[in-house]
């Protein structure tokens, strides 16, 4: 069914309007949630029917992986390249789910009741995904939901919905009729699907403050809620690293995305016998940096997704300057058209800084000078976020000694932001709540059953 209405969606590397997207209206939500309650019976009851059909989608998407790189490109903004991997990963997280195994653990298999637990669906699946990777987190939730035998309601952000309805278009070829349904709008549709009455799970990846909205919106009907809810990840470098090699791997990491990354390095706390050295190495790394349109060639960095966030950014580094903070590198947005900021290093940074204490989701990196490794890691930890954190250094001993207490959901060593196959992301306290990845975000979407036979025999 067409919309009667459309919103725009702008080019974040020129500031102008890309296209227009379908704005679902209410009609269109509820016939939506009708026709995934209805194709769920037949659904549910195919596992070897949901492992062919995801396998057919991969394939689907991935004749048509320049498209849609392209189109990534240019409404979310990140470089050609980095677009390209993106739809790469996420046709590969759909392979990878859909030769997955579904536990069936055997409690007992003698005696008089044989007993075993297997998985059952939890229903409607409303998923809601962010603007920072459309594709892939899409793919992850859509497929993790679609093999535990759920189907699907989706919806983009209202950023960068292009993606992922271009993948929607795809899906009609391969995924039988109305088992995944791909809708855009605005926050107050993401609510409605929250709250609908049909729905029975919630995967959502974005915002603190819109998690706990949509965890409220779910509360009522007690809807199992999967949420990721970004971080603010906290590297600490041990005083025997060697300054330029970690700076190298520390620039990479931070400003992959532009620093839009839930799982990147948020804030970096330096030993003081290394702190100046640091800081200059990566300054330079940051300032090497080239930024640009996606698709202009050797482009590393593209802009920010959205004037919100720049100007989010741009207030963040001028109010870590006004308390007492350095910019060693970057620190003014450009003249020109697009939403970009250059790669920026913040030294001299404190505890207390709104840079430091919030998640910044830019390209800006603060750096923090301490004494004591014990302090270092209290630092790291005093933070209402735990979803990713890392050490730095050479010593094996210490540095599987600081990887131990840290707090968070995924520790690093001597690396940062790194997506292994099958591995559970999640994240601790205000990070978010159940996991996503490999089976662990298949059963994070279904419910335990448990089967007992009598034990006739003759």
């Amino acid at each position: 069914m067409p919309s009667e209405e459309s919103y725009p969606v702008f080019n974040p590397a020129t500031g102008t309007q890309l296209t227009t997207a379908p704005l679902c209206s209410q009609r269109q939500l509820e016939e939506a949630m009708q026709t995934a309650s209805q194709a769920g019976a037949t659904w549910s009851r195919n596992e070897s029917l949901r492992r062919s059909a995801l396998r057919d989608f991969a394939d689907a998407l991935e004749r048509e992986a320049d498209l849609l790189a392209a189109a990534l490109t240019a409404e979310q903004g990140k470089p050609l390249g980095e677009a390209r991997a993106e739809i790469a990963g996420g046709i590969e997280i759909l392979r990878t789910q859909a030769d997955l195994s579904l536990p069936v653990d055997v409690l007992a298999a003698d005696g008089p009741i044989i007993s075993q637990v297997g998985r059952q669906p939890c229903g409607v699946v409303a998923a809601i995904i962010p603007w920072n990777f459309p594709f892939s987190i899409a793919m992850s939730k859509l497929g993790a939901a679609l093999l535990g035998g759920n189907t699907v309601v989706l919806k983009p952000s209202p950023f960068t919905p292009v993606t992922t309805l271009l993948a929607g278009a795809l899906s009609r070829a391969a995924l039988p009729a109305g088992v995944a349904n791909f809708l855009s709008g605005g926050d107050e549709l993401g609510a409605a699907m929250a709250r609908h009455p049909a729905t029975r799970a919630v995967t959502f990846t974005g915002s603190v403050s819109a998690g706990k909205e949509v965890a409220k919106a779910a509360a009522d009907d007690l809807k199992r809620v999967v949420l990721e809810l970004g971080g603010n990840d906290a590297a600490i470098v041990l005083p025997d690293a060697e300054p330029a090699t970690v700076a190298a791997d520390l620039c990479a990491i931070a400003f992959r995305n532009c620093g839009q990354i839930c799982a990147t390095v948020k804030r970096l706390y330096v030993h003081a016998s290394i702190h100046d050295r640091l800081v200059e190495e990566l300054a330079r790394q940051a300032t090497s940096l080239k930024v640009g349109h996606g698709t202009d060639d050797g482009v590393q960095m593209g802009p920010i997704q959205n004037q919100a966030q720049l100007q989010r950014i741009k207030a963040l580094v001028v109010e870590a300057v006004a308390d007492g903070a350095v910019i060693a590198a970057g620190g003014r947005a450009g003249d020109g058209p697009g939403y970009f900021y250059p790669p920026t290093v913040i030294a001299q940074a404190t505890d207390g800084m709104r840079i430091v204490t919030e998640e910044q989701f830019g390209p800006v990196l603060p750096v923090l000078r301490y004494e004591d490794l014990d302090d270092a890691v209290r630092r790291a930890n005093n933070s209402p976020f735990g979803l990713t954190s890392s050490v730095w250094g050479t010593d094996p001993r210490t540095l599987r000694d600081v990887a131990e207490r840290l707090d968070a959901g995924v520790v690093n060593i001597n690396t940062h932001d790194v997506q292994i196959p099958g591995a559970p992301f999640s994240g601790r306290r205000w990070s978010g709540i159940g996991a996503e990845g490999g089976i662990h975000g298949v059963l994070a979407l279904t419910d335990a059953r448990v089967l007992n036979t009598a034990n006739r025999r003759p």
